[in-house]
């Protein structure tokens, strides 16, 4: 988790089955908790091991899954920033996949990693399984104001929720494109790469990138001490259409389309 100090004492804090039928919401508006359920199974748990300790844990989205010669395969979007292995003498990835009160780990390997800090999105190749793939949002779906739900799975722990709304949303002052969106949902490390969505579609809005805290200092007992408190509004995000842009300059546009959110059918 990248950390950034201000003089204003402000930290900037990086976040690291079967497939169920994907998500259709013709007809009658579903409810927030079957709306949740329908959007849980499509994240999992990222772990950066060092022989057999976790030298850092995050957060994923599954963005497709497909058949292919040599089995099922599932991949997984976290952030570029989270699968830093320096340092680790015996470095590998684990993603966790949680059914209910279980959870079934499996090896994964980078497959494409963006450059961070302009592109920090990072996809990893899951074997041997077919997960539940997101539906990514439109830039259009995306507006200021709109109610969210983060998915992530802060300290490496069970998969958790948090609430709130998009509270900004950035676009390049010339090509008017979005480059970030922020949601005033608190979350914690190991929320990298966590993922938005829409409370109103269950579409995938944006991928957690970190978040900004207040650093408190105080004093006991002639020692002092310190604690950062995470600042409302302050949650970034890299929005769907930068997450489209990373998937297909990766040669990964497959999973894009429109009708295909889980496995593919064809042989690859």
């Amino acid at each position: 988790m990248r950390r950034l100090a201000s003089a204003a004492l402000l930290v900037f804090s990086a976040c690291a089955t079967t497939a169920p039928a994907p998500l259709h919401l013709s007809g009658a508006a579903l409810g927030r908790r079957e709306l949740v359920k329908r959007i849980l199974p499509h994240n999992v748990r990222v772990f950066v091991m060092d022989g057999r300790d976790a030298k850092r844990t995050a957060s994923g989205v599954v963005v497709g899954s497909e058949l292919t010669t040599s089995g099922a395969q599932s991949y997984v979007l976290t952030n570029a920033h989270v699968l830093d292995t320096q340092g680790a003498k015996e470095p590998s990835l684990v993603v966790a996949v949680d059914h209910g009160l279980d959870s079934v780990e499996y090896a994964a390997e980078p497959v494409a990693v963006g450059k961070v800090p302009e592109m920090d999105l990072a996809l990893v190749k899951v074997r041997g399984v077919t997960l539940a793939a997101a539906q990514l949002a439109s830039e259009e779906e995306l507006e200021l104001g709109d109610d969210v739900v983060v998915v992530a799975a802060p300290f490496g722990r069970s998969l958790s929720l948090s609430g709130g709304i998009v509270s900004q949303v950035d676009r390049d002052p010339k090509s008017r494109a979005l480059r970030m969106v922020k949601t005033d949902a608190p979350i914690g490390y190991g929320s990298s790469g966590g993922g938005v969505y829409s409370l109103s579609t269950g579409k995938l809005l944006a991928i957690v990138e970190g978040y900004r805290t207040a650093k408190v200092g105080f004093a006991m007992d002639q020692r002092d001490f310190s604690f950062e408190v995470p600042m409302p509004g302050e949650t970034f995000a890299a929005p769907s259409s930068k997450v489209r842009a990373f998937l297909e300059s990766s040669g990964f546009g497959r999973f894009l389309s429109e009708g295909t959110p889980s496995a593919q059918a064809a042989l690859r």
